[in-house]
């Protein structure tokens, strides 16, 4: 059975890439059952009504992350 959750996105902070068909993985804040906001990655339909599996990080994930990004050579 599904459990039911809500959540609202609290800021739209970027797009990191557009499928063909439309769908974007997004950057944004969101808030999940009305707890504090997190940062989350993950794939939206084109109107944010369907959603794929993502990933979610705190402040502290996020600066951690930013921190092995500067290591990386693109």
């Amino acid at each position: 059975m599904a459990k039911d959750f809500s959540y609202e996105i609290i800021e739209n902070i970027g797009i990191l890439s557009t499928s063909p068909k439309g769908w974007t993985k997004d950057l944004n804040l969101i808030s999940w059952n009305g707890k504090a906001p997190k940062y989350d990655i993950r794939d939206w339909s084109p109107e944010h009504e369907k959603m794929g599996k993502g990933v979610t990080l705190s402040d502290e994930e996020v600066s951690a992350l930013l921190e092995l990004l500067k290591k990386v050579e693109p």
